[in-house]
């Protein structure tokens, strides 16, 4: 599904942010990413996403070398990975229906297609309820499942969550990830990144930790202990 192979990221004077880093991420895999702040996890990331382009090395997804992309394939990319964020990013004037269907519309797909495709997704994160409220009527919680519902409308084959929980309280962050766990077992490959421990060390998924720029462990069954 995903190799990093001997990828580095530079950023100039002399700053290494990544080196050497090779990894697989197999197909229904669910992976955690950890690091302390600063360690590397955010310029993967941003690489993966062709956000970035890295100083050498190769990112293949799914046979896709994307260190080679032209500008106008990352688009096509980035329906391939569904991404959520710690700060959510919803269309604040926009109802939690259109905000997903935003998703759609901007990729030109038919009106049909996005009534059908929009209830889907919300009955998967359960906001079906509240597809006509607007972000500021919902919980913390409330807003981050919008958010995964949005990542969702394309079916990505892969799901990329970068710090989800990091407003939430302990109750929510639990939602969050079950529903994380959930997504999985339809199929998706999940990569988490977070510095959070507790969650971490519950999941007892597969643990890569990231310091300096290097993978420093790689543990099917890990745990978090830096």
């Amino acid at each position: 599904m995903i190799r990093f192979k001997k990828l580095s990221k530079i950023f100039h004077p002399d700053t290494t942010a990544l080196k050497d880093v090779s990894l697989h991420i197999k197909p229904k895999e669910f992976v955690s990413i950890v690091g302390q702040s600063g360690a590397g996890k955010s310029t993967l990331i941003k690489v993966l996403t062709a956000e970035i382009q890295p100083s050498k090395g190769e990112v293949i997804i799914g046979g896709w070398d994307i260190t080679k992309i032209r500008q106008a394939e990352i688009p096509v990319l980035r329906r391939q990975i569904g991404t959520v964020y710690q700060d959510f990013r919803l269309l604040p004037k926009k109802t939690i229906f259109e905000n997903v269907a935003f998703a759609l519309e901007v990729c030109g797909i038919r009106n049909k297609r996005i009534k059908t495709v929009v209830p889907q997704v919300l009955k998967i994160v359960g906001l079906s309820e509240k597809s006509h409220r607007y972000p500021h009527q919902l919980s913390g919680g409330e807003a981050q499942r919008a958010a995964i519902a949005r990542a969702l409308v394309h079916r990505p084959k892969i799901l990329l969550a970068d710090e989800p929980t990091g407003n939430l309280d302990s109750f929510n962050t639990k939602d969050i990830i079950d529903l994380l766990l959930k997504i999985n077992e339809f199929g998706t490959t999940v990569i988490l990144v977070t510095h959070n421990k507790d969650i971490v060390n519950s999941l007892k998924k597969r643990v890569i930790l990231i310091d300096n720029g290097k993978v420093i462990s790689d543990q099917d069954h890990g745990r978090y202990v830096l």
